[in-house]
């Protein structure tokens, strides 16, 4: 009901008040729903939820990239997602490493693997609305949503070596699965079957779309039946899902042939926006607020704030500032600061990272259960100032521009020139007036030049020839502002003639 005024005039995306909506109606607010209490196995409930909002995300951001966008990029994606990924997986690390005592660096290291990924949610929400169609260049928008996909697929290989560190007792043995299962088996077998999936089912649509066996609407479905399938298929294998996922909407739009087919249509917009606001009311209602302050695990909310900017600052912004040279699609630091900019969604990786632990002791008994223990309160308030963070992000620097936009225009419209011409020009300045006494018959005029607000500096007029006719006017119209957009409104403007009043 307040969508237009919500999207369009605040620029406030879905997420951040879907968020507050599911924290409202939480177990910590209003306690309508508690996603806590739907089973014994809470964490398999929101491995799942996650799992399909990520893969109907990555699986659209693939299928709507441009005709072999992949191959033309694949520079700027290489230079994005690994070592900006590998940069920010160490920096974070060192920073849990620091502010929470106890903690391995190793379980930092696990931890940091969730974190390290950007959330394709959250860059697509900011990427593609109003704001950024105007001000973001498109080039921008494509490589955030495209690197954020792929970053999001390849957090398997960094959480699978701080896991096999974790629990296997050689580092032989955790380096060689590492290498078997959490690159060949996951990685590579995910992209493959994503791949296959994608290509196979662009080319049977495109012969059924010839013979007339297939109308527009059955094509925009494939945006919810490839996505489960692929995620469907690669999970009981045992491979990177949302790595799939992406792959095979990569695939499916490699030709161009399915933008054609699915240009201008609404339905895929309206299934993410109500896939991603559900997502994320959970996530409002699953946030654990009572595990912010944990002294067992030397967890406490100043130390989590800490954690939190310092990771806003430093994950991405300086490995991309070094690097953004050899970015070809990033123009300038200021393109940089911006991909720099986005933060973490980590509630699924974090979960999976879960399911492959021991359930954890207060107080914990050894590394692994600290792991364990200090996995979802760490991820999920850095999750949640992520949201809080991307999601005001636009509305804050639209306002501050805004801002700086009408003080810019009220100084230029309301100053008269300096001072020094004023008095050259014998015309006493008296506040923001000019006021002039002329000679007029047997009684004087009183020649008061009102500021007139307009764009560039105001000038003062000429001195008026006293012979010449002066043509009185009412003062009947005011100036008016429309602040919102500092302009000015054109059937508001003052007369051009200035404001005569007699004097005797």
């Amino acid at each position: 009901m307040v969508s237009l005024l919500v999207r369009q005039r605040l620029y406030i995306g879905e997420s951040i008040l879907a968020t507050a909506f599911g924290i409202i109606i939480g177990p910590h607010c209003a306690n309508v729903i508690n996603p806590r209490t739907w089973g014994t196995d809470t964490n398999a409930i929101t491995l799942e939820v996650m799992r399909i909002t990520l893969a109907t995300g990555l699986f659209a951001i693939g299928a709507e990239l441009p005709r072999a966008y992949l191959a033309q990029h694949w520079r700027s994606l290489t230079i994005m997602v690994i070592p900006t990924m590998a940069f920010g997986w160490i920096v974070c690390a060192s920073f849990m490493f620091w502010f929470f005592p106890g903690l391995g660096f190793i379980s930092a290291l696990c931890i940091s693997a969730c974190l390290t990924p950007t959330d394709p949610i959250l860059a697509v929400a900011i990427t593609s609305g109003t704001y950024a169609v105007k001000h973001v260049p498109v080039n921008i928008r494509r490589l955030i949503a495209a690197e954020s996909a792929a970053n999001d697929g390849l957090a398997y290989p960094f959480l699978s070596i701080s896991i096999y560190l974790s629990v296997e007792a050689s580092k032989r043995t955790a380096l060689g699965k590492w290498f078997l299962i959490g690159w060949l088996y996951q990685v590579v077998l995910g992209i493959i079957i994503g791949a296959c999936l994608g290509l196979g089912f662009c080319y049977i649509m495109k012969f059924a779309q010839k013979r007339g066996f297939i109308d527009r609407e059955s094509y925009v479905a494939q945006y919810i039946a490839l996505s489960l399938l692929s995620i469907g298929l690669t999970n009981m294998l045992g491979s990177d899902d949302l790595l799939a996922a992406f792959a095979a909407g990569t695939a499916m739009s490699w030709d161009g042939h399915f933008n054609l087919q699915t240009e201008n249509d609404i339905f895929s917009v309206v299934i993410d926006l109500v896939i991603n606001s559900a997502a994320f009311i959970y996530i409002g209602a699953w946030l654990p607020f009572e595990a912010y302050n944990t002294p067992e695990l030397s967890i406490s909310p100043g130390r989590l704030i800490a954690l939190f900017l310092c990771i806003l600052m430093f994950r991405r912004l300086p490995a991309l500032l070094v690097m953004y040279n050899w970015v070809p699609d990033i123009n300038g630091w200021r393109e940089a600061v911006f991909t720099g900019h986005f933060g973490v969604g980590a509630v699924f990786i974090s979960t999976l990272a879960l399911s492959r632990l021991d359930e954890p002791h207060i107080p914990p008994r050894n590394q692994e259960e600290r792991l364990a223990a200090s996995l979802h309160p760490i991820v999920s308030f850095v999750v949640l100032g992520s949201i809080i963070i991307h999601g005001l992000s636009i509305p804050f620097f639209k306002l501050s521009q805004q801002t700086v936009t009408l003080t810019s225009t009220w100084s230029r419209s309301y100053g008269t020139g300096p001072e020094w011409l004023a008095v050259a020009t014998g015309s006493p300045r008296i506040g923001n007036t000019l006021e002039r006494t002329l000679p007029l018959g047997s009684g004087a005029v009183t020649l008061t030049t009102e500021p007139t607000p307009r764009q560039g500096p105001a000038t003062i007029p000429p001195p008026l020839d006293s012979s010449a006719e002066v043509e009185v006017l009412p003062v009947s119209k005011q100036v008016s502002f429309d602040t919102s957009i500092t302009e000015l409104r054109k059937d508001s403007l003052p007369p051009k003639s200035p404001v005569i009043q007699f004097c005797e």
